[in-house]
């Protein structure tokens, strides 16, 4: 048989909490840290979500733009070739003007004699 002085306990008494008691170390424990963990995982929860959102989106606004840029570096290069060309029919008509009109100048000279 156990005598009291080995008991963890007084005698009738008890080691745990009544049920209110409970309930009122649960709430301290909630609002002096252990609900501020959970509060601080699910901030960082909805931190993540936002930076994976975020990164979502400038992943498609980068592949968009690069798109844009693709498209763009195609026009330009068709443009610098259009640009080429009309450079050497502009050489070529000042070649032929020049020569027209040294072909005027000679007709003029020789109504004039």
């Amino acid at each position: 048989m156990l005598h009291s002085d080995n008991m963890l306990t007084a005698h009738g008494g008890s080691n745990y909490p009544h049920t209110m008691e409970q309930r009122q170390l649960a709430d301290h424990l909630r609002s002096s840290g252990w609900g501020a963990m959970s509060k601080a995982a699910n901030a960082k929860d909805r931190v993540d979500t936002a930076l994976s959102r975020l990164e979502s989106m400038v992943e498609e606004r980068l592949t968009a733009e690069t798109a844009r840029s693709d498209e763009l570096a195609r026009r330009l290069g068709k443009l610098e070739k259009d640009h080429d060309e009309l450079r050497k029919v502009a050489v070529e008509v000042e070649g032929r003007l020049e020569r027209a009109m040294e072909y005027i100048r000679s007709l003029l000279a020789a109504d004039q004699n």
